[in-house]
């Protein structure tokens, strides 16, 4: 059986290619199924919000404040399932748990080396009603690595590219948006730890 940090390493690991083009309703409509596919509820001692299957083995992609050294749970097709933390990583505000082995809807990600800025990215907001609408908006330099994004996302919900590849993770609010993490910078982290015995 495959580490499952190297598992997610390996899916991480892609080539480049920004899109500067506006998304098409079809980009939208694209990223919204993904988003209902693929994401789960993450709950820790210290809190509970949204997660992205990354790995088609249970590997989700959270925000930090989610989850706790001693595990957390993913509410995944209305089963709370333990779930064990491979990552937590204060200083970038993001972390990896796995769940039981099994087979996930891991979403498909694309990790572009540099700044993502300037690149329209898609993600699902919450409207009236808590319909789930898929938006778009640029996304604007931040302190390094990160990026901001004016979409209003909590912490842990992916932001995709106008091909349907998530392309980041938002981490916090930041003003009237969200700051986000790409996944390069995650794949940064995560290498050194297949690395090491």
């Amino acid at each position: 059986m495959t580490h499952p940090v190297l598992s997610l390493v390996l899916v991480l690991w892609a080539s480049a290619s920004a899109a500067a083009e506006r998304p098409t309703r079809a980009d939208l409509q694209r990223a919204l199924a993904l988003h209902e596919r693929s994401v789960v509820k993450v709950k820790g001692v210290r809190g509970e919000g949204p997660g992205i299957i990354v790995g088609g083995e249970g590997q989700v992609l959270t925000a930090v404040g989610h989850v706790n050294l001693e595990g957390a749970q993913v509410e995944y097709e209305r089963r709370v399932l333990p779930a064990t933390v491979l990552l937590a990583d204060a200083a970038l505000k993001v972390a990896v748990v796995a769940a039981p082995p099994g087979t996930y809807p891991a979403v498909p990600v694309q990790v572009e080396t540099g700044n993502p800025a300037g690149q329209w990215l898609i993600g699902v907001v919450r409207g009236p009603g808590r319909k789930q609408t898929p938006m778009s908006a640029q996304a604007r330099e931040a302190p390094a690595p990160f990026i901001d994004v004016d979409l209003i996302l909590p912490p842990g919900s992916p932001l995709f590219d106008t091909r349907g590849r998530m392309v980041a993770v938002a981490v916090q609010r930041h003003g009237r948006g969200c700051r986000a993490l790409p996944l390069d910078a995650v794949k940064q982290r995560l290498a050194p730890r297949v690395a090491s015995p």
